[in-house]
């Protein structure tokens, strides 16, 4: 059942005028639909196929807009998405995609806005990965998903320094996994990450969780917890892999870049999950925005200042870890 709801989001003046209008429009159309109970495959996946029909139309705009091309195949047996921006030249450097959605819906179709407009800003070819989201498969199936089509990549002629991953939300804390998983098993690691407003602590820990729970679409109490019950077992939920705010990083991680937004839950995610890898000594950034809600940069180059200016500094962050010159 869709509920409608009301937000009394504030809306600030210290932000563009275009993302004041977004936020207005949040406001007014917000609509919340409660989450089904963690063990029931029936619903869940009736509310993914309801997911996907939606949001596959709304990314036949990006299609249209962008022109990238788009290849399915498969990597070590795991679906991808291979994209290649227009006009894009072979340079030896790829990116791998992991997509966000609670790790319970969206697929690499459903999830081109994250990455075609990336890919078109960067010039670089984008791995996008179809993993398996829960219910249907739960902790760590994911997780080994994206390692083996890091390492199919390592196998294809790529150098760990020619790759790069990134992943928003739940894809954001994801990739922290994988690459922690690569790590802790002496496996190469990629050049570097980029997470968008990383959903990196699946409990309800955190000063955001609470604070700004009035001003984000995102709801603990009716949605995320039976996301990540669906997705892991309680007693895993501080699992290094499942949250990454809780890993040791003094084994050394690669360079991250961390964005978020001041409107968000997860707010207090990224900030930890900064300060467990500064405290380690790992060269990490926390890249925060005023005002801005949760994964606003999958609005893709906009009329929004902020979401270009982020856009921007993510492709700045990879072209300086992959060595590339012209980006």
């Amino acid at each position: 059942m869709t509920i409608i709801m009301p937000l009394n989001i504030y809306i600030p003046d210290s932000i563009s005028p275009d993302a004041q209008e977004y936020l207005s429009i949040l406001n007014e159309e917000a609509q919340t639909d409660p989450f089904p109970a963690p063990d029931d495959l029936d619903a869940w996946r009736m509310m993914h196929a309801l997911n996907e029909a939606y949001f596959t139309e709304l990314d036949e705009d990006i299609i249209e807009q962008y022109h990238p091309d788009l290849e399915e195949k498969l990597l070590d047996d795991v679906p991808v998405i291979d994209v290649r921006p227009r006009a894009w030249q072979e340079n030896g450097k790829v990116l791998v995609y992991v997509h966000g959605g609670g790790y319970v819906f969206f697929s690499a179709r459903t999830s081109l806005v994250g990455c075609v407009p990336l890919a078109d800003v960067t010039g670089l070819r984008v791995i996008s990965i179809d993993y398996s989201v829960a219910p249907e498969a739960k902790f760590p199936v994911a997780i080994d998903q994206i390692t083996c089509v890091i390492q199919a990549l390592m196998g294809a002629g790529y150098q760990p320094g020619d790759i790069a991953v990134f992943g928003d939300s739940a894809g954001g804390a994801l990739a922290v996994g994988a690459v922690l998983k690569m790590r802790d098993a002496n496996q190469p690691q990629p050049a570097a990450l980029v997470l968008w407003s990383p959903w990196a602590d699946v409990t309800r820990t955190g000063d955001s969780y609470f604070t700004l729970a009035d001003q984000d679409t995102l709801d603990y109490e009716t949605q995320l917890k039976n996301a990540a019950l669906a997705y892991a077992d309680k007693s895993q939920h501080r699992h290094p892999y499942v949250s990454p705010v809780y890993a040791d990083y003094n084994g050394g991680f690669p360079p991250t870049l961390i964005q978020g937004g001041t409107k968000e839950i997860f707010l207090s995610n990224a900030v930890r999950l900064y300060q467990a890898m500064d405290q380690a000594g790992v060269q990490v950034k926390l890249d925060l925005y005023e005002g801005m809600w949760h994964v606003f940069q999958a609005l893709g180059v906009s009329d929004i200042p902020e979401v270009d200016i982020a856009l921007g500094k993510t492709a700045d962050f990879f072209k300086k870890h992959l060595m590339l010159r012209n980006v």
